[in-house]
């Protein structure tokens, strides 16, 4: 017991401060600085592709296609993240008020920090979109398969925060309180030098990193798409954005809206969040009009991008059931169909196999008569019409043989009547 309380005492009462935040690369001309902040963004961005592309793939989604999405969606997202960052806490790059006494070479100095996640979300859709239309899917496809390595890549990228000590919250007492480098130029003047803050980067990594599981559960049970787990990933996050961006005490823009005053950033999560809702109830009252699929039309695979008139209209009118029921009729149908054209060709078969060796009745008609009455050697009506006609017109000889009928006349070989004999007529061939 004594040991276990010795333990428990050893354990800190509050978040340490971090003691490392990158190293150097030693280079000819000088050396090359690599901040935590940017290796915790990376393994972010590395781990959200990774869930990406297992998903992607898990979609019936083109080899690779991920990877030419993303060379297109990570810069831009990076772009419009620090272009949100520099508009929402303006002062450091252009001074209090817009006073000129910023230092606008600070903004791309993106090592020191400072990415405004709705920034990079809003340009890195449309990065997204540029690399969907060159690989030929949808971006409301893709953007369901990333919402959930988006948020891991949050959870991830958020422990830049800690390690550039910054983004954290008011004093606190709580045992989990972050200890804060009273040397650090984010630390709040004024206040004693071990004050504790809420680690607000801790609180917004565990929230998203439980939005990971709580989205892939959801997307499981309910197989949303057409954009509509990209608004659960909106409507989730933004829940948790509000309270936490409440709680950070850092310089931001502030903004008064129906009287009240408060940060850029929460107002923004407000209104995104409220669009989510929206556009996620309007997109499940939404009758999809075809088959989901990840491809745009006329883009997918031989016989995928190939969906049936059939197909589509029960899709329409009656949703996937109903499309799967026709399916099903229309096989059946086709089955049917072939089988009657089967039938049709065998008794085509049988109808010309009977037409090539003709039985005369009497005995006596010469072969080279027989041959005059093959299909192939008429010109008249048809294979049953030149035998017919040669039985109806011809009568029985007393000697044995035969004679053309009173009246009648035999069908010559090109099509003419000639008087006389069927012998006679097979010589005016």
């Amino acid at each position: 017991m004594q040991s276990v309380l010795h333990a428990a005492a050893m354990i800190p009462a509050s978040i340490p401060s971090p003691s490392w935040s990158g190293f150097d690369i030693p280079l000819p001309w000088g050396s090359l600085r690599i901040h935590a902040y940017a290796l915790c963004i990376l393994a972010g961005i590395i781990a959200g592709l990774w869930l990406t592309s297992v998903r992607w793939a898990r979609r019936g989604a083109p080899e690779g296609s991920v990877w030419d999405i993303a060379i297109w969606a990570i810069p831009f997202g990076i772009i419009g993240g620090r272009l949100y960052h520099v508009f929402s806490s303006p002062d450091a790059y252009f001074g209090p008020g817009f006073d000129g006494t910023g230092d606008l070479s600070l903004i791309p100095q993106i090592q020191r920090g400072g990415l405004g996640i709705w920034g990079a979300v809003v340009l890195g859709a449309l990065g997204a979109w540029i690399g969907c239309r060159r690989a030929g899917v949808k971006l409301s496809a893709f953007l369901d398969a990333a919402a959930p390595g988006l948020l891991l890549a949050q959870a991830i990228g958020r422990w830049g925060n800690y390690f550039n000590q910054e983004l954290f919250g008011g004093p606190t007492t709580l045992p989990w309180g972050l200890q804060i480098d009273p040397n650090n130029p984010n630390f709040p003047a004024g206040m004693p030098a071990d004050t504790l803050f809420h680690p607000t980067f801790l609180y917004e990594s565990l929230w998203n990193l439980a939005g990971v599981f709580i989205l892939l559960a959801l997307d499981r049970k309910f197989s949303f798409r057409r954009g509509r787990l990209f608004c659960l990933y909106a409507i989730y996050y933004t829940l948790g954005r509000v309270w936490i961006e409440a709680m950070r005490i850092d310089d931001a823009e502030q903004i008064s809206l129906f009287g009240i005053t408060t940060r850029l950033n929460v107002w923004t999560s407000i209104f995104v969040l409220a669009g989510a809702v929206i556009a996620f109830v309007l997109l499940g009252l939404r009758k999809p009009s075809e088959p989901d699929t990840p491809f745009l039309p006329g883009r997918g695979p031989a016989g995928e991008a190939a969906v049936t008139t059939a197909e589509g209209e029960a899709l329409s009118a009656g949703g996937p059931d109903r499309a799967e029921d026709n399916a099903n009729d229309a096989d059946r149908a086709e089955s049917n169909a072939g089988a009657d054209r089967a039938n049709a060709a065998a008794d085509q078969a049988e109808a010309a196999e009977g037409a090539t060796t003709i039985r005369h009745s009497d005995s006596s008609v010469s072969d080279s008569e027989s041959r005059d009455n093959l299909p192939g050697n008429q010109s008249g009506s048809g294979p049953a019409a030149v035998p017919a006609a040669a039985d109806a017109a011809a009568e029985k000889d007393p000697d044995g043989g035969t004679k053309p009928a009173a009246g009648a006349s035999a069908v010559g070989i090109s099509g003419r009547q000639t008087p006389g004999t069927a012998s006679e007529a097979e010589g005016g061939k």
